[in-house]
């Protein structure tokens, strides 16, 4: 099953190297959100991230990046939910219901479903379905190998998205919370819980 990881929406001093020692510990794919910042601060961070691991990267905004720094693709959501003309490559994007997964898989590589459990990262954005719902939609074909769950998604829950059906797994708050950008400077702490959760995955 896939690991995927979202990027906290700000940047951070220890970014790049946090995110380079991710990628040698086997993560699949880092999705870049950082909503509302200018373009110059993800080129900065792709400039320092080893040119190996471009290819693992899927911008969600600033979309020129993909073809700048040989990027993996371009995610589509809510902010930014047109391709830019004549695109052709990797295409994931954001669905919040089971009706938009029916409606976009068939175009994308993979979609994102969210929230499947309680959000860790975000207050209040509290699950959208329940076990039941979850299982019926993958007895349907609904959720499949190209459906990835978002929201909530820890150690304790990442075996029952396994046993779902899911393609993988997208990953925000479960690894982020592990590392205080004001205070940390040793994020070992963060490398260990992404090691248990590659494990669980594999």
């Amino acid at each position: 099953m896939k690991l995927i990881l979202i990027t906290p929406p700000t940047y951070f001093v220890e970014e790049d190297k946090i995110i380079t020692a991710l990628f040698e510990e086997g993560l699949d794919t880092l999705h870049l959100r950082k909503p509302d910042t200018a373009p110059m601060f993800a080129e900065r961070l792709l400039t320092l991230i080893p040119e190996q691991y471009h290819k693992r990267i899927v911008v969600h905004g600033h979309f020129y990046l993909k073809e700048e720094y040989k990027l993996k693709g371009i995610h589509l959501n809510g902010r930014n939910p047109n391709l830019p003309e004549g695109y052709k490559g990797h295409i994931s994007c954001s669905c919040h219901s089971l009706d938009e997964v029916k409606e976009h898989k068939s175009g994308c590589d993979y979609v994102f479903l969210s929230p499947v459990f309680n959000s860790i990262s975000k207050l209040n954005y509290n699950s959208a379905y329940t076990p039941e719902e979850l299982r019926a939609a993958a007895k349907a074909g609904i959720i499949d190998k190209k459906v990835i769950a978002l929201g909530g998604i820890d150690e304790e829950n990442l075996l029952e998205i396994k046993d779902l059906g899911f393609g993988g797994a997208a990953i925000l708050g479960a690894l982020w919370n592990k590392f205080d950008a004001c205070t940390d400077r040793d994020y070992q702490c963060v490398i260990e819980h992404f090691r248990k959760l590659r494990d669980l995955a594999d």
